[in-house]
This record gives structure tokens, sequence and C-alpha cells, in this order.
């Protein structure tokens, strides 16, 4: 089961949206240098459609988007989740932040509107910095569109 550490409203990690992060734990990819190692163990709360609904309700009308960050350890349920999202909530726009350098097969495209992939590498830098090996994309029709350098002044 996904459990979640914490969750905050966030406006720099999706371009053009007020966007409800949910901090996923138990992540697997232990990245060098990574700032959130607290989200390495799997503590925190269960996170279930039902937990995920009442945190999106508790913003009601203050969000545009829903970023579900981490959740590489249970990809499945990561997609389940969206899925959830996208039935009861279909104006709302969701996000998946994967370490991965690839998407998950077991993540449907079809249930994201923007999906960041990559691990941090710290002498590369995060999304903002133009040596980065994170991509942040915008999915539409099924197809990934980068959209990194928004990132970039």
């Amino acid at each position: 089961m996904l459990r979640y550490a914490d969750t905050d409203i966030v406006f720099q990690e999706i371009p053009d949206e007020v966007t409800l992060a949910v901090n996923l734990t138990g992540c697997p990819c232990h990245c060098p240098g990574c700032h959130s190692k607290h989200l390495w163990g799997d503590v925190g709360q269960p996170l279930d459609g039902q937990t995920l609904d009442g945190l999106i309700d508790s913003q009601s009308g203050r969000v545009s988007c829903l970023a579900l960050l981490g959740g590489d350890a249970a990809p499945a349920e990561v997609d389940s989740l969206l899925a959830g999202v996208r039935q009861r909530h279909p104006k709302l726009h969701t996000a998946w932040w994967s370490g991965r350098t690839i998407p998950s097969p077991l993540v449907s495209l079809a249930n994201l509107d923007y999906l960041k992939l990559g691990p941090y590498l710290a002498h590369l830098g995060p999304l903002k910095s133009r040596r980065t090996n994170q991509r942040l994309y915008r999915v539409a029709g099924g197809t990934l569109h980068d959209i990194t350098a928004r990132f970039w002044r």
C-alpha cells in the first residue's frame, strides 16, 4: 500500500498550475544528494482513493492540479489512484514525479497531464538547471511533450 508523509500547496513544480503535492514514501531510488531522504522509508499514512479524495476535497477550488511525488515502488497503485482522480475529479489536472528514467508501463499516460522523469543527480542539478537530466513532460493525446525549458531563466 502506498503511504504519504505530507502534502503542500506548491506553485513551481508544474508550470501554470496551483498544485496539491502529495509526498509518497518508500522511495526505492535513493538518489545521491536527495533532498527528501525522509521519503525513503516506508513511513507515513496509508494513501488510498478515499484518503486522496479527502485531501483533494479539503483544497476544493484552491488547486488546479494534483501531483503524486514518488511512488516508484508501486506504479500500479499510482496508476489506480490517478485513474480514480480522473474519474471523480475530472477538472483536476494530474501529475506524477518519478525518479525513473523511462515511464513505467504500469502507469497509463491517459491518467496524466504531466510526467516528471529522472533521478536527481547533484552534479546536473534540478529541473531549473539547463544541465539537468530530469525532464518534465506535458502529456497530450498519449504523447509526451518536453516542457523542461519552462524552468530555465
